[in-house]
């Protein structure tokens, strides 16, 4: 699936309307994740925090056209790029939720579909590009350790 840059820019706009309501001046007090769900039918965006508090909703036209069986890994790889994008433009710098928190995409019955970005200063989030290979590497580790 291939949004067009004014989806994009719209997803952008809108991811950074929810977040604005965690913007202040004061001390991280908040503790919540950023759960946005996605739905194929209506081509809609939610974008709710743990209480399930509505902070922002849009339509994505070419969701509601998108045919494949593949929606939630396409819209997961989107998400997260973009999310990895405004965080590395600095856009999540300044919320006041206390971290580790995520932004993680769900379905329809609010099930955890995947977890798009977390957001702490020491944690890394494991993925298939990060592994590959690690097989590999400790099979040969542990081989030139059990020759000595």
């Amino acid at each position: 699936m291939k949004l067009s840059q004014a989806s994009l820019s719209l997803l952008e706009k809108t991811i950074r309307q929810a977040v604005s309501k965690y913007i202040c001046g004061c001390e991280q007090t908040i503790v919540t994740d950023i759960h946005l769900q996605a739905n194929q039918n209506s081509g809609e965006l939610s974008i709710f925090d743990d209480d399930d508090e509505d902070l922002a909703c849009i339509t994505i036209e070419e969701w509601m056209t998108y045919d494949g069986d593949d929606f939630y890994e396409s819209a997961e790889r989107i998400l997260s790029t973009l999310l990895n994008n405004m965080k590395n433009g600095g856009d999540f710098d300044r919320l006041t939720i206390l971290k580790p928190y995520s932004f993680v995409l769900v379905d329809e019955e609010k099930e955890t579909v995947a977890e798009l970005l977390l957001m702490d200063d020491d944690t890394l989030l494991v993925n298939e590009e990060l592994l590959k290979g690690l097989d590999e590497e400790l099979d040969s580790f542990l081989k030139e350790l059990l020759e000595k």
